[in-house]
């Protein structure tokens, strides 16, 4: 068993994933538009172009999401998506990048738990947790 994380974006869930994998990397391995299915004749057509599903694949990991219907999109909240990224480089320059026009909760930061963690909303609205765990814990946890 897999968790992800599933997103509803506010009509900008192809510009979120793009940015997503500039940022992150990995491979987008689907964004099928609403015209692009046998259900394109339901949606309006100043919808045909929104995302139906979209998937980030990194490394095993997915980030999906989808454009959320007119008047069905809420603000995202009480979660965060997290990275664990694997040297303090890559959590600064992955926060920074995140956090461009967003807004910062909690600034990157070394903490009695962690090398660097920051929390954040990106321009999206999507909340996000940077983490990089010190090199011993990091090595123990994936033995």
């Amino acid at each position: 068993m897999r968790l992800n994380q599933y997103l509803f974006l506010s009509g900008r869930c192809e510009e979120a994933f793009r940015t997503y994998q500039r940022i992150l990397g990995g491979e987008i391995t689907l964004m099928l538009k609403h015209a692009d299915t046998p259900a394109a004749s339901q949606v309006p057509p100043e919808w045909q172009d929104k995302i139906m599903h979209a998937c980030l694949d990194l490394g095993g990991r997915r980030l999906m999401g989808s454009d959320a219907p007119p008047g069905r999109a809420k603000p995202l909240g009480g979660f965060c998506v997290q990275v664990a990224a694997g040297s303090v480089a890559e959590a600064e320059r992955a926060f920074a990048a995140l956090a461009e026009g967003g807004a910062v909760t909690m600034p990157l930061q070394q903490t009695f738990w962690s090398e660097r963690f920051g929390m954040l909303v990106d321009r999206f609205g999507v909340p996000w947790m940077i983490d990089c765990e010190p090199p011993a814990r990091a090595e123990g946890e994936a033995a």
